[in-house]
């Protein structure tokens, strides 16, 4: 994958990781790790911001944290990096839950969004923090 080339998702995409409370990386399924450019064990105990894309505005993962960390289940369109340099666009359902051990984690589900969506989130994220 050369460096700054976009992934599209399949259209039967399904990424999953789960994390804990802090954001470190639980769970991750292999159609993530392959997207994302990772094997599993180089994911594991990383914190998920691991694949943040320098795109992304502060303001989102804020929005974001607040959501989730108020036990709601928040969605919306996020920019990933993936190891080599490239990106992917993915529409994002984060969902709080308890695990066996009643600690705080998170699970995200992810998805191939549309073009218009990646367009639209693109620009809009050009004018925010």
């Amino acid at each position: 994958m050369a460096l700054n080339q976009e992934t599209i998702l399949s259209d039967d995409a399904f990424l999953v990781s789960e994390t804990d409370a802090k954001g470190f990386i639980r769970f991750a399924n292999k159609e993530f790790c392959a997207i994302a450019e990772y094997a599993l064990e180089d994911l594991m105990g990383k914190n998920h911001n691991i694949v943040r894309h320098k795109d992304m505005p502060k303001a989102a993962f804020k929005n974001l944290w607040d959501t989730i960390q108020s036990g709601k289940v928040w969605q919306g369109y996020v920019k990933n990096a993936t190891k080599s340099g490239g990106f992917y666009w993915v529409f994002a359902t984060v969902y709080p839950f308890k695990n066996e051990k009643d600690e705080q984690c998170y699970l995200s589900c992810r998805r191939k969004p549309s073009r218009e969506d990646v367009a639209k989130y693109g620009e809009l994220y050009k004018t925010m923090q």
